[in-house]
This record gives structure tokens, C-alpha cells and sequence, in this order.
């Protein structure tokens, strides 16, 4: 059956709908499993081979620079991710169903539910706990996990490759994502080369003060309890988190529900995902913010990243195409939810909406600027190992050792070669990730220099926020977007800057 444009656009709309709310139950606890294959099944026409030829003649024939093109190019890599997404459908079912249900068994007897298990890494004060913990957690994912994941980014890159768009996945990446991947993996190259002084100077000190052990044994376990900071819990209290945080948005000229199109989901469930995440199941009329609580400032700074996605979802415009709406290039979603939780780094806003007290907030900053770095170098190395992943050069077996080595040289933690599958988010999103940092880091300038420094609040700056940057959707790539708002180019030097900024008296 052949499929118009128009049709394509009102179908794909209801099948985003449809498979949202079904991933967004599941994910909150509200369902025990996700049926993922009868809505695919359901809305077969529009992820069917005349769907995808018609778009790729769109996108073949139309000109260069116009939006035709961009919307033919934004819906052509949609039909090749739903394609993905169709043929593996059952698997990821069969992992949704695993993570809902799967208990980690400890030496001692005890059972842990696995969704539980990081949570209960990061907020273990016993080393012994929790190394134990690790692994328990690292035994059962070797043994169940890793092998369903495996198999889920071979079939991937094969049925990537399978559809003829550019060759190799790497290069189909490239050519409906608008970001230069090769491009990136340098820069991430060059961002840990040039940063490793600066992180050899802090690592060593932070990991002797903070957990009192010895730099070299430390693991991605201890990164987890590093990074929860539980010193500072106390002076973020989760029962003032919301009411501060819709304070901040309101001071801002905006409004944190966006007159109740974004719904809270922050009680803890059994089954509930222990992975924070914004659900938006009609844009913009209707998203959900998901968050499982951990306790002190990591749900501060949770919060605020998911409610930058919610928020930008409930201002997108109304009268946008599906794909605008829908789709595009998530490094701009993860940009503004980065925007959000970034305001944790800014002294005003510290001493304004939390319990901090200005004493607190120099030692605060300084942590944060440990994570930030941590965080920059992890996410650097995971696209460079995703790029050999998917590159196709080394063999699936060869590829555990490479993950531990690559991540382990560039964070100083020593990773584990079970999570070599489990730790890569697919099609490229730590892409997306390093993007939208640096998207953040020129927005973040942008608005200093346009409302002061306590834009944060300033009434003028959430309609500006909203008008000029979430209406718009995914329509830009984000170095448009950048180009547009800004007059500036993606770049790690922002980011390098903020992050010396912080860590200046460590």
C-alpha cells in the first residue's frame, strides 16, 4: 500500500502517541511489560518499504538547503530508526520484561531488584558493601544481560546497513544525522589530550579525600558513590526539590507544568525505571517527567535536567509538522535539559534555591566541577569506543577488553568488561550527549550576556526561553541552532573554561 506525505505524517503522530505511553508505563512501574510488537504491528504502513522509499525520493530530490530537505532528511532517519526499532522489537521487549524483573543475588542471600541496584551502589557508605554489591551486579549482567544487548547492536548494525542509505553504519549515521561523526571522535581526542593535566591534577586528590582509598584501586562503583556527594544531601531536601524548583521557573517568566501540559511522576514505584526519564506522549498537549527518587542534590540535578526535556516538549509549536514536533536532532532536547540542571552550577542560583548557604557553595561548585569533568571525559571515550563498536573493524569478542581499556584511560575508574554492551546507548546518542554540552555551554553565555547573570531569574528570560528556543522543536541541528541564537560554533573551549572556572581552588 502506498502512503502520501500528509498520511505519513498523521499516522507517524498517532504511532509516536501510541508506543510513548506504552514506554512511558512501563518505565514508570504502571506495567509490568511493554508490548511493543502489536503496536509496530499495528502501524505497519507507515514503517513499510513504500513509507521509506517514498521519503528517501523526497529526500533525494529535494534541494539543497531547503526545508523540504530538512524535513525529508528528518523523516528518513526516523523510518530507518523505526525500522530498527520494529525488527527488534522483541528484544527489547524481552530486556524491558528482564530489567522489571530481574534480582541481583548477593553472596549473603539477599535479593536486590536490579533497578534497584545503582541506586543502592551510590548511596553505599561501606566500601566492602559496595564492591559487593558491584559484583553481584556485574556477575548477573555477564550472565543474562550482556548477551541479549550483544545481540541487539549486531542485528542493529546489520540492519542499518541492510537498508543501502550510505554503506557502512557509520556513514549511514552521518548522512541523516547532520553531525560529522568522524568530526567528533576528534574532538572528543583532542578534549581528553588537552584536559588530562587538569584531571590528573584533581582526580588523585578528590578520590584520597573523598573516599579515603588508594587513586589506582578506585572502580566505576566508587565513581557512582563519588558522584552521588552525599555530604551536601542535607542542604537539598527532597521535600522542598519541586516547590524551589517551580519557584525558580516562576521567578523566570514561565511556568514549570506549562499550564499543566508536563504531569510529575516522582513518587517511588516498585518496578519503576531507577533511570530518570521524560516521557512525552503528545507534543506538546501531554509529557510525563519520571523520576525514581536517590535522595539530596543527584534528584536536584535530575529533576531540573528532565524538566528542561518537559518543558521544551509542552512549548513545542502546536502547528509544527510531526517531524518538528517529534523528531529531529535530540542533541537541541538534551541541550535545554542540560540548560535546566546546569543552573547547579551557578552560584546565585545555589544560594537562592537551596539550603546551601553561601559558606557551602565554593566546596559545592568544586564537586560539581569533579563531575562535570568526569562526565565530559566518560562521555568522550564511550563515542570513540561506540565508533570501533560500530565500525565493524574489531571482533564482537575483541570488544569488552577495548570498552574497559578506553574507558578506564580516560576516567582513571577501572570499568568492567561485563557492562561493555550494557554501557552504549544505541544509534549514537552519546553523540547527542557531547552536543548538547556544547550547545548548553553557548546558550548558557548567550543568556548571561543578554539578561545578566542571574538570568535564572529574570522575568523576561523564560519567555524569551520559551518563544525563541523550545517553540521551535527539533527543527535545527544544534550547530544551527547555536549559529542562529548565538552567532557562535560548537566547541569543548566553554565547557573547558566553566569547568577550570569550578575547579580553580580544588
Amino acid at each position: 500500500m502506498t502512503i502520501s506525505l500528509d498520511a505519513l505524517r498523521r499516522e507517524g503522530d498517532e504511532f509516536h502517541q501510541t508506543i510513548s505511553r506504552e514506554l512511558y508505563q512501563t518505565g514508570a512501574g504502571l506495567k509490568k511489560t511493554a508490548e511493543l510488537q502489536a503496536i509496530y504491528a499495528r502501524y505497519a504502513n507507515v514503517l513499510s518499504d513504500d513509507a521509506l522509499d517514498m521519503v528517501r525520493e523526497l529526500f533525494r530530490d529535494a534541494r539543497d538547503g531547503s526545508d523540504e530537505q530538512r524535513s525529508a532528511r528528518i523523516l528518513l532517519e526516523w523510518e530507518a530508526d523505526a525500522r530498527v526499532s520494529r525488527e527488534l522489537a522483541e528484544l527489547d521487549e524481552r530486556e524491558i520484561a528482564w530489567e522489571s524483573s530481574a534480582v541481583v543475588r548477593m553472596e549473603d542471600g539477599r535479593g536486590i531488584q536490579y533497578q534497584q541496584i545503582a541506586i543502592d551502589i551510590a548511596n553505599a557508605k561501606d566500601r566492602d558493601e559496595r564492591l559487593r554489591l558491584e559484583r553481584a551486579r556485574a556477575s548477573l549482567v555477564a550472565k543474562e544481560l550482556a548477551p541479549m544487548r550483544q545481540e541487539r547492536f549486531r542485528r542493529e548494525k546489520d540492519i542499518v546497513e541492510g537498508l543501502e542509505i550510505a554503506g557502512s553504519y557509520n556513514a549511514t549515521f552521518t548522512a541523516l544525522s547532520g553531525v560529522n561523526l568522524p568530526s567528533l571522535v576528534e574532538e572528543c581526542r583532542a578534549f581528553l589530550r588537552d584536559t588530562q593535566p587538569m584531571w590528573d591534577d584533581v582526580f588523585a586528590e578528590v578520590v584520597r579525600r573523598e573516599l579515603d582509598i588508594d587513586p589506582k584501586d578506585a572502580t566505576r562503583a566508587d565513581a557512582l558513590a563519588l558522584m552521588r556527594a552525599p555530604a551536601f544531601d542535607p542542604y537539598f531536601p527532597s521535600k522542598r526539590m519541586e516547590p524551589e524548583v517551580r519557584r525558580q521557573v516562576a521567578d523566570m517568566g514561565a511556568d514549570a507544568t506549562a499550564k499543566g501540559r508536563v504531569i510529575f511522576d516522582t513518587a517511588d514505584r516498585e518496578g519503576k525505571n531507577s533511570r530518570a526519564f521524560c516521557a512525552p506522549v503528545r507534543v506538546p498537549q501531554e509529557v510525563y517527567l519520571v523520576l525514581r527518587p536517590h535522595g539530596g542534590q543527584s534528584d536536584y540535578r535530575t529533576f531540573l535536567h528532565e524538566l528542561g526535556h518537559a518543558l521544551h516538549f509542552a512549548n513545542t509549536r502546536a502547528d509544527y509538522p510531526f517531524e518538528y514536533r517529534w523528531l529531529g536532532d535530540n542533541s537541541v532536547t538534551e541541550s535545554y535539559a542540560m540548560l535546566f540542571d546546569h543552573m547547579l552550577h551557578l552560584p546565585g542560583w545555589l544560594a537562592r534555591y537551596t539550603e546551601l548557604g553561601a559558606p557551602r557553595i565554593p566546596g559545592f561548585l568544586r564537586a560539581a566541577g569533579f563531575e562535570e569533568l568526569q562526565f565530559l571525559r566518560r562521555y568522550c571515550a564511550k563515542l570513540i569506543y561506540e565508533h570501533e563498536l560500530y565500525g565493524g573493524e574489531h571482533s564482537w569478542q575483541s570488544l569488552p577488553d577495548i570498552y574497559v581499556d578506553t574507558l578506564s584511560q580516560a576516567t582513571s575508574f577501572r570499568y568492567d568488561p561485563a557492562d561493555a554492551f550494557v554501557d552504549v546507548d544505541p544509534r549514537y546518542y552519546a553523540a547527542r550527549y557531547l552536543r548538547a554540552w556544547q550547545l548548553q555551554a553557548v546558550i548558557g553565555e548567550a543568556l548571561v550576556e543578554r539578561f545578566d547573570e542571574d538570568w535564572y531569574r529574570n522575568p523576561r528570560a523564560g519567555p524569551y526561553i520559551v518563544e525563541q528556543l523550545f517553540a521551535e522543536g527539533q527543527r535545527e541541528l544544534a550547530h544551527e541552532l547555536a549559529e542562529r541564537v548565538t552567532a557562535r560554533t560548537l566547541s569543548f573551549a566553554p565547557l573547558v573554561r566553566a569547568t577550570e572556572a569550578m575547579l580553580v581552588s580544588v
